[in-house]
This record gives C-alpha cells, sequence and structure tokens, in this order.
C-alpha cells in the first residue's frame, strides 16, 4: 500500500483564493497519481461534506475532507497558502490546507493515521514546522512523522505567521519569573520545595531539633484528588475534528489539573470508556455534531454539551464549565434504572417500557423516515394522473422518448420519478425500523430486507418484518464478544456483511414466501370488498385514523392504506380515500365547534380552531392534538365518531384516490369528490356536534368555560358595576 503522503501531493506555493479552488487544486494531484478516480465525483463529496459545516480550525488550518467511493486508497495532500484561504474559522483565513480523502469504508488501521495526524494539528511546534518547511519531501516527512519538528530556534520568525493574523501576544508573566521566561516550563515553586514558616532556613530540621520531632510526629495530608471529566467528541465524518477535539480537551485538562477521558466516536467505530471511569467522573462533556451514541450512560452527572468545534477552539472554557456547574450541583437528567432482558432485543430495556413500547417506538421511527417518501412519490404520481390520465402508467420510458411540448410526456416523467421514489418505501421502512432498534448498524441488513420484500412480493408487511428482523439480529452479533483488534472493523465490515447474509437468507428462503402469500391474500380480500363489509372497514379505519391524533394506531392505518398504492386496484384505492377522509374529520371539527359555540373553548383554544380549518383541510390529523391534550375525554370519543361516519360513508359510495396525501387540494384525483366530501362534512358535523354537546352538559358552574385562566383573573380584578 503506498504512503499515505508523498513530496508530489504537496505545494507550498498555492495559488487557490477560495476553499473550492483549494480543494480542486490538491485533488488533482490526488487524481495525477492514481488516488483518485473520478475528480469531479470526489470534490462533489468534498463539498457535500463542507456543506455540513466549514473544516476551518483556528489556527490557521483549513482541513476539507470526506470519505469517497471515488478514492482509492487513504490519501493526504498539503497545501500551503501565502495569502490565506476562507475555511470558515472564527479567527481568519488558513495557510496550512489539508485535503484528506478516505475510501468509502476506509479500513480501520488507516482511519487511525488520519486521527493521528489530528492529533498533531494541536501541536504548535508540528504546524510551526510546517509554515517553516522550504522542501516538499520534508514537508511530507514531517505529516508522516519520519521527520521531527524543528526546534524552536529554528521556526519561522515572527515576520512569517500566517496571513492575516496579529503577532502572537507574549502571555503576561506571572508574579516573580522573569519576563522571558517560556511559559510552558515549569515555574521556581513547581521545582524549588516550598519554604513554609516551619521550614526557613533558620528552622530547618537539620538546625531545629524540636521542628524535627514535629516534623516527625505529623503525618502528611494527603493530596487532594483531581477533577475528573469523561468526553465524548464525534463529527459527521468522524475522520478529523473528532479526535481534534479530544485532543485538544486532553491537551487542557493537562495544563488545568484535570483528569480528561476521551472517547472518540468516529468512522471506525468506538471504544466504550470503561464504565467505572464513567461511573466516577466528576463532570461530562459533548462535544458532538452527530447523536453520542449510548449517551444514557452519563445521566445524572454535570454536563455541558457543545458542537464539536467548541472542543477544538475552546476547550479550557468548557472544562471551566462543567467544573462551575459540578460546584453548583447542575446535573442532567437521571439515568433511568434498567431492568433484566428478558429477550434479544430487550437487553436495554428501562423500567416501565415493556416490549410492546418500545416496539411501538421502533415502528413509529420506521414510519417517519418513510413519509416523505410517500409524500413526493405519491403526490408526482397523483399529479401524473392529473396530467395524463390513468392510463400514463403504460407510457414508456422518458429516458427512450420525451417531447418538450407534448403534456403526456410530462405526465409520464411524473410517474417515472414518482414511482422510483416509491420504490423506496419498503426498504426505507425497513432500514429505519432496524436502526431504530440498533443504530447505524442495522441501515444495511434493514435495507437489503426490505429491497428482498420487494423481490418476493411480501410488500409492506414483509418490510416490517424485515425491519425488526434486521434489528434484532444486529443486536445479537453486537453482544457477541470479539478480541479488540477486530472492533475497529466491526460496524463497517463483520456486522453489514454477517447481518446482510442472514436477514437475506431468511427472507429469501424462510419468511419471504409466506409473507408473500399473506400479502396477496389481503390485497384480493380490499379488492373484493363491497356492500357492508367494506362499511364496516371504513368504520375501522376511520377509528384507527382518529384515536391517536397521528400516534401509532394512526401511523398504522394510514401506512396500511399507502402500501396499497404500491400496486393499486379498487379496493385499495377506496382504502386511501376512506383513510385520507376520516383523517381531516378532527381538526375540520374542532374549527367548526369553535366558531359555532366559541363560549365552550377559551381564547388560546378559540385561535388553535382558526389554524385548524387549514391544518384538517391539508390532511393534518395533528391539528386536533392541541384540543385533545386540553380535554381528552370529550374531544377524544367525538373525533372517534365522526371518523368512523365518515369512513363508513366513503367506503359506501365507492370513493377512490390515488393520491396519498393533500386534502382537498387533491380533490381532482377522487373518484365521485362531491360523495366524498359530502362524508367529510357528515362525520366534521358529527364530532363538531358531540364534543359540543359534551362540554355544554359538562360546564362548570360558576365560570364561564370561554373564559381561560387569564380571562378570570381579569375579571376578578375589575371594579364592580351597577
Amino acid at each position: 500500500m503506498s504512503e499515505l503522503i508523498t513530496a508530489e501531493l504537496v505545494d507550498l506555493d498555492l495559488s487557490a483564493e477560495t476553499k473550492d479552488a483549494a480543494a480542486r487544486s490538491l485533488a488533482e494531484r490526488m487524481a495525477a497519481h492514481g488516488r483518485v478516480t473520478d475528480l469531479e465525483g470526489f470534490l462533489a463529496d468534498v463539498a457535500a461534506r463542507e456543506a455540513l459545516m466549514p473544516t476551518g480550525l483556528d489556527g490557521g488550518i483549513g482541513i476539507p475532507h470526506c470519505r469517497s467511493a471515488h478514492v482509492t486508497e487513504p490519501t493526504l495532500a498539503f497545501g500551503r497558502s501565502a495569502s490565506g484561504i476562507d475555511f470558515g474559522a472564527p479567527d481568519g483565513p488558513a495557510d496550512l490546507i489539508f485535503l484528506i480523502a478516505a475510501p468509502a469504508g476506509g479500513d480501520a488501521d488507516h482511519l487511525s493515521i488520519l486521527s493521528a495526524l489530528a492529533r498533531q494539528l494541536m501541536d504548535e511546534s508540528f504546524t510551526g514546522a510546517l509554515r517553516a518547511a522550504t522542501e516538499p519531501e520534508r514537508t511530507a516527512a514531517l505529516i508522516r512523522g519520519d521527520a521531527p519538528a524543528e526546534e524552536p530556534s529554528a521556526r519561522a520568525p515572527e515576520g512569517d505567521a500566517r496571513p492575516g493574523s496579529a503577532p502572537e501576544a507574549v502571555p503576561e508573566a506571572a508574579p516573580g519569573t522573569a519576563p522571558d521566561a517560556d511559559p510552558e516550563a515549569p515555574s521556581e515553586a513547581e521545582v524549588a520545595p516550598e519554604i513554609t514558616p516551619e521550614t526557613t532556613p533558620e528552622t530547618t530540621p537539620e538546625t531545629d531539633p524540636d521542628a524535627a520531632s514535629s516534623a516527625a510526629t505529623e503525618s502528611p495530608a494527603p493530596p487532594a484528588a483531581p477533577f475528573r471529566i469523561v468526553a465524548i467528541t464525534s463529527c459527521p465524518t468522524g475522520i478529523a475534528h473528532t479526535y481534534m477535539a479530544a485532543e485538544s480537551l486532553a491537551k487542557a485538562g493537562r495544563a488545568a489539573g484535570v483528569e480528561v477521558s476521551v472517547e472518540t466516536q468516529g468512522s471506525a467505530g468506538f471504544q466504550r470508556l470503561d464504565p467505572q471511569l464513567v461511573a466516577d467522573a466528576d463532570g461530562v462533556i459533548f462535544a458532538h455534531d452527530v447523536e453520542v451514541r449510548e449517551k444514557e450512560r452519563f445521566a445524572g452527572k454535570p454536563t455541558v454539551d457543545v458542537g464539536v468545534k467548541a472542543g477544538i477552539n475552546r476547550p479550557a472554557e468548557l472544562i471551566a464549565e462543567v467544573r462551575q456547574k459540578a460546584e453548583r450541583g447542575e446535573v442532567s437528567a437521571p439515568a433511568r434504572a434498567t431492568v433484566r432482558a428478558t429477550a434479544p432485543m430487550d437487553k436495554d430495556a428501562a423500567t416501565g417500557d415493556g416490549f410492546a413500547t418500545r416496539l411501538r417506538t421502533w415502528l413509529m421511527t420506521g414510519v417517519s423516515y418513510m413519509v416523505p417518501f410517500v409524500a413526493a412519490g405519491g403526490l408526482l404520481i397523483a399529479l401524473a394522473f392529473a396530467i395524463g390520465g390513468y392510463t400514463i402508467d403504460k407510457a414508456p420510458s422518458v429516458a427512450h422518448h420525451f417531447l418538450w411540448t407534448e403534456s403526456t410526456s410530462w405526465a409520464a416523467l411524473f410517474f417515472q420519478i414518482g414511482s422510483v421514489a416509491f420504490g423506496f418505501l419498503v426498504p426505507v421502512l425497513a432500514g429505519f425500523i432496524a436502526y431504530g432498534m440498533a443504530d447505524r448498524p442495522g441501515l444495511v441488513p434493514g435495507f437489503v430486507g426490505g429491497a428482498i420484500a420487494l423481490t418476493v412480493d411480501a410488500g409492506f408487511l414483509g418490510g416490517l418484518i424485515a425491519g425488526l428482523l434486521a434489528g434484532a439480529v444486529v443486536r445479537a452479533i453486537q453482544r457477541a464478544g470479539v478480541p479488540p483488534v477486530l472492533r475497529g472493523i466491526m460496524p463497517v465490515v463483520v456486522i453489514p456483511l454477517v447481518s446482510s447474509a442472514i436477514v437475506g437468507f431468511l427472507m429469501f428462503l424462510v419468511i419471504g414466501k409466506p409473507v408473500a402469500a399473506l400479502q396477496k391474500g389481503l390485497t384480493d380480500w380490499l379488492s373484493g370488498l363491497s356492500g357492508a363489509n367494506a362499511v364496516v372497514l371504513g368504520v375501522i379505519l376511520g377509528l384507527m385514523m382518529c384515536c391517536d391524533l397521528g400516534g401509532p394506531l394512526n401511523k398504522v392505518a394510514y401506512t396500511f392504506a399507502v402500501g396499497g398504492l404500491a400496486n393499486p386496484n379498487e379496493g385499495s384505492l377506496k382504502v386511501m380515500a376512506a383513510v385520507m377522509a376520516a383523517g381531516m374529520v378532527p381538526p375540520l371539527a374542532m374549527a367548526l365547534a369553535t366558531t359555532v359555540r366559541g363560549r365552550l373553548f377559551t381564547t388560546a383554544e378559540r385561535e388553535n380552531g382558526k389554524a385548524a380549518w387549514v391544518l384538517g383541510a391539508s390532511f393534518i390529523t395533528e391539528g386536533a392534538i392541541p384540543f385533545a391534550a386540553a380535554d381528552p375525554l370529550r374531544v377524544i370519543p367525538s373525533a372517534m365518531a365522526g371518523g368512523a361516519v365518515t369512513g363508513a360513508l366513503s367506503m359506501a359510495f365507492g370513493c377512490t384516490l390515488r393520491a396519498p396525501h393533500g386534502g382537498i387540494f387533491v380533490v381532482p384525483l377522487i373518484g365521485q369528490p362531491f360523495v366524498y366530501l359530502l362524508a367529510i362534512a357528515a362525520g366534521t358535523g358529527v364530532s363538531a356536534a358531540l364534543v359540543i354537546l359534551l362540554k355544554g352538559l359538562c360546564r362548570p358552574p360558576r365560570t364561564r368555560p370561554a373564559d381561560s385562566p387569564a380571562d378570570v383573573a381579569a375579571k376578578a380584578e375589575a371594579p364592580a358595576t351597577a
């Protein structure tokens, strides 16, 4: 394997004026030596990483970096700019630019090399030597660690400091030290023994027997235990900022006499801090730009939570802040007690969180990530049908046949884009269910299992099972003990490989076919629904949509309906229509009730009622949540009754819908739109009448329900009138 950096990858006279130009100039050197296969693709990956967070650091350093499929091996290019380039650092432009290129799934050994470089950047002697270097060969050797940095006497003179920066201020000398003393050198007080009244030259143990006997009888006081901090550092890529923040915090801790232990949650995985170390810690620092994994380990301690660049740029302030919080007794929320696991997926269960509760959380995670694909794909497909008719799905591929002036070509384009987006629904659902269970390692087997569910025609039900299965398999692998040498490759090689193989085997050969048969039976049943059966299904779907107003049951009914749109038929289109109609009822009913009998509602509820008109018309069931939260025993039963009426009427009228969202804005795509709107109006009227009736029967005896607590207080203070 080639060296990480060579003289050919060093440019000591980088002439670029912008960060994009600098990245291109250095990337061209990589491409010229076969380290980058696609220059434009690699630069796009660099730009995408830069968009997440600026890569400029205090001290005149820029570290654009990314992992890319266009990189053949871990590579580092270095450029030195005379004029400075803005990489977004708070203290100005950067003159030392490091372009770090790691291959997608780069191995842990090379990622550790890159992290070592990140730590070196925190050493002023290292950066000073780079600014003073005159030969590319020596510069490359310095970065590789093959050559030592020059002694301070050989560093560049003050006038050669990085561009745009003021001369470094000389620290004020401490009392009793020479003005030109090295601030890093120990003071005389640290080197010489402390002189106290009991051990002055006149009363040393050698000259005063009484002092000697007194010293012999007194036992020395034990040294005070140092303040102990544990820290987590992480950044979106996990290559540079993660390790620089760790080194910066550790260095600041040594300067402050504080024990700092850092866990770097980088791209090669992470080695957990010793639980006893965490338990004994006096404070916690989170310096991160991605979610801290297993954050609950640190609950109940004084905590400072900042971005990763704060850990690099101001570590001393963070240490001081966490010490102040400890002195004041400020702590984060206490950790919840854990219970003994009874199943592989319940390993980290908390008291009060049973399997059903956590299962709901996992399913909701998958659904929440799936919904944007539903909205984008479904509305594009609906728009295509509106423009080109329901036969547009038979149009040839627009990649081979597209006429700019024909509406049918545009309709075919929208349909085919929407179909591609819809093709991700099941893999995304499965992938993020597994993510909810096992964090990022669950994504690969989850997506693979979801794609196989589509391949074997197992549909949404198969995707749901694949996601749960992938999460369980990954959690089982994570519990297996592995040698320390393999831990670095577990998240990037072992877990994806083993879990995907297991999930794929089970989905193809064990689970997929029975689930596919069940899915086909369900689809055939929906297609044959008519009469009383259809009405009963409409009632059930209406109740589910309105019972928790956007919660798990609402999402289950919605996912069931959307799943039918992937392979639409008469029955599945009726289900989609009933689900959307029922979901519009609760906010519309609350809006109508506050308009008709505003005296029964508080001022805040009347204001919410105005917004609920728009939310309900847009099929946003959550618009009724403020009313349900304030009065659940009256609002929720009323909403469920209206939803059941609307669902039943929609199915009885035979209304159909090809769009998964949109409310009244997709009425042109609804089969029999007039009776569909009539069904919504009927359910809205029933819900509004019930909530008005229930609130009217249970009005407080003295204070009108329309009065908020603030209204009541104002009236109490108002002077009485005749």
